[in-house]
């Protein structure tokens, strides 16, 4: 099993290398949508930071579905997913390490490139450690809820939009409990309790999502 999963682990790194544009378009949109707030919005330094929180969070959200749709669509095609469903044994450790490079990839990049984007909407420097933080713990719950969507579409040429339509009502948790942690912060207050939620919604994600993915990956296989 430790062989298997080695084995798909090192397969999942390798493709994310080499199609390294589906982790930067997600950047680049996330990069794209912040700076183009200030041109339409303003330049007002409280209006911006007034708004910074919820900014941030939307346009993390939507980068985040830029890219799940890739998630199975290539062991779709070239029949690997098929193999991997002969695997029941193993089946829920391989889709959590392929949400796990997932993430690595298209997730963290967003986690990382977010207090500078922080700063260019004048959230203030207190409440940048809060957004990281947040982000960290929402984009682990977006990937593995994204996964959700991309199984039971992964058969579907052109299901990008039908992913969102699945995924964006999960998603609105994770996206109140974050804006609120970060405009909390933002406010001189530590949101104890908004990070629980996200740290208690990604432990919940991580236990139960691998599970509907394996169903959903039956029935989308299957029809």
């Amino acid at each position: 099993m430790s062989s298997i999963l080695g084995a798909t682990f090192r397969r999942e790194w390798q493709l994310a290398w080499r199609n390294l544009a589906d982790a930067v378009n997600p950047v680049a949109f996330f990069l794209m949508v912040i700076a183009l707030v200030p041109l339409g919005i303003g330049t007002d330094r409280q209006q911006l930071a007034a708004i910074a929180p919820g900014i941030l969070w939307v346009a993390a959200l939507l980068a985040s579905l830029l890219s799940v749709d890739m998630l199975f669509r290539r062991d779709f095609d070239d029949g690997t997913l098929e193999q991997y469903l002969l695997l029941p044994g193993q089946l829920y450790g391989i889709i959590w390490l392929k949400v796990l490079v997932h993430w690595l990839f298209a997730g963290l990049p967003l986690v990382l490139v977010s207090p500078l984007l922080g700063l260019m909407l004048s959230l203030p420097a207190d409440a940048r450690p809060v957004l990281l933080l947040s982000l960290a713990l929402g984009t682990v719950s977006l990937s593995l809820v994204g996964a959700i969507g991309a199984s039971l579409t992964v058969s579907l040429r052109r299901g990008g939009l039908l992913i969102a339509v699945i995924v964006l009502p999960l998603y609105i948790p994770v996206l109140i409990f974050g804006a609120s942690a970060t405009a909390q912060a933002a406010g001189g207050i530590f949101p104890a309790g908004q990070l629980a939620m996200l740290g208690a919604f990604a432990l919940l994600a991580l236990g139960l999502a691998p599970l509907v993915v394996m169903a959903g990956l039956r029935i989308a296989t299957e029809g």
